[in-house]
């Protein structure tokens, strides 16, 4: 028997939920005291009708019976999970211009494994023989320097870990008439989170000696493109690495091998793989990459340009869609947020359209500039509903809605699209892209 009085549920089991917003939203302290009880056999009422094989388990599964296979020279993930991929796709009338997406929606705690992390190329990826690579430091320095990865792999090395988006990302999540029909992923996939180490650029260019004049570079690529962006001299004294590892191991050739520039909280583009020289300027060189792309066009025809920072962002991931709920009861809400100018300080969750909200609980780590996990209980009563989330960092800064993003910018703009994603669910439980 249960009663509700003033916002708490009390069960015959004396187990206390507290609702914090519409529609079943419960306290996020039920994650820190209440989770195993909140969430156990009892209260979801999934493995009920299995109780009656307990005695079956007595008996050997088929993996018991033999040895399993033996050990091997590199990991690999079970079979089971090979339906976990990344939606790969090309530009037409190309091989190597184009993207893969990062599978949100599968995926759990805030590190992305590297077989897994998205991908954006404009030219297909390079096979660069380490032994022959040179990474060229030049322009306005006292001595121009030239390295190896033996003589770079010398310096002192960091780790950080940091989440990397492609400025690009979610914009077809809002910015088309209608709602686009597609899983998170394919929406907001261009997002991805590891620990990177390397060498911080701050040691190199102190080395070679930077002219009081300079107030920018330019970084190139090894790919065919060329790939190249120019960076305020500030960001690069500041926190950028010269990556070598990625989640302990080396660059894999489609993230950058055998180096890349690494630029914390940046759009992802500047963070340029395969990385050949970084050249010291006075001015922003001006490449086709930060000119003819990569500027946000307003509806009055001007357009923005150098608009570094990935702004503060959230989506939850599950219920999303192709992860439907399998009736009422309560569930856990999930998702991850992230913010190029900080940390996430607060996620709230509405289950009501955004007429009410609530605190979700944050999972440690909460780290600076990386993705941050966070959960809510939920309690479904069944009915269509629209869920969504919104996120603020340590700056005050909060998501804001895509009307909001709308009227300030228009629909002309293809960049830094960060406006809340809201996943109706309908009363099979099935959730879709949704417009409020």
């Amino acid at each position: 028997m249960e009663s509700n009085v003033g916002g708490i549920v009390e069960s015959k089991s004396k187990r206390i939920e507290e609702s914090v917003a519409g529609n079943g939203l419960l306290h996020r302290r039920v994650f820190l005291t209440q989770a195993g009880a909140l969430f156990g056999a009892g209260t979801m009422g999934m493995l009920g009708s299995e109780t009656t094989n307990a005695q079956n388990m007595q008996g050997r599964p088929a993996w018991m019976q033999s040895p399993g296979k033996g050990v091997g020279a590199y990991g690999t993930r079970a079979r089971f999970e090979d339906h976990v991929q990344r939606a790969a796709g090309s530009a037409p009338g190309t091989t190597g211009a184009g993207a893969s997406r990062t599978p949100l929606q599968h995926l759990e705690g805030i590190i992305t494994p590297n077989s897994l992390h998205f991908e954006r190329h404009h030219s297909g990826i390079p096979e660069i023989d380490p032994n022959e690579h040179r990474f060229l430091i030049h322009g306005l320095v006292d001595r121009p320097l030239i390295f190896d990865m033996d003589m770079l792999s010398r310096y002192p090395m960091i780790s950080k870990i940091h989440f990397i988006e492609c400025s690009g990302n979610s914009r077809v999540s809002g910015l088309i008439d209608e709602p686009v029909d597609q899983n998170c992923g394919m929406l907001h996939g261009l997002v991805s989170c590891s620990e990177w180490t390397g060498v911080p650029l701050s040691i190199l260019l102190d080395e070679a000696g930077v002219d009081p004049s300079a107030r920018w570079i330019l970084a190139e690529g090894s790919d065919s493109a060329a790939m190249s962006r120019s960076v305020p001299m500030a960001k690069a004294m500041d926190d950028a690495i010269i990556a070598i590892y990625q989640n302990g191991e080396r660059l894999r050739p489609d993230n950058g091998y055998p180096m890349r520039l690494f630029l914390p909280g940046f759009e992802g583009n500047t963070s340029v793989k395969w990385l050949r020289r970084i050249k010291v300027t006075a001015e922003p060189t001006m490449t086709k990459d930060e000119t003819s792309k990569y500027t946000d066009l307003l509806d009055d025809g001007t357009s923005l340009m150098f608009t570094y920072p990935m702004a503060v962002k959230s989506v939850i991931t599950s219920p999303s869609p192709g992860l439907d709920l399998n009736g009422a009861g309560i569930y856990e809400i999930s998702g991850i947020a992230w913010s190029g100018g900080g940390h996430i300080s607060k996620v709230e969750v509405s289950a009501d359209g955004g007429s009410t909200w609530g605190e979700a609980a944050l999972s440690e780590p909460v780290l600076d500039r990386s993705l941050t996990r966070f959960r809510m209980a939920w309690r479904w009563n069944g009915a269509p509903t629209v869920i969504m989330s919104r996120a603020i960092d340590n700056t005050g800064a909060i998501q804001p809605t895509r009307d909001s993003i709308i009227a300030e910018k228009g629909m002309k703009f293809a960049y830094h699209y960060n406006g809340i994603q809201s996943w109706a669910i309908d009363a099979e439980g099935r959730a879709v892209n949704t417009y409020v």
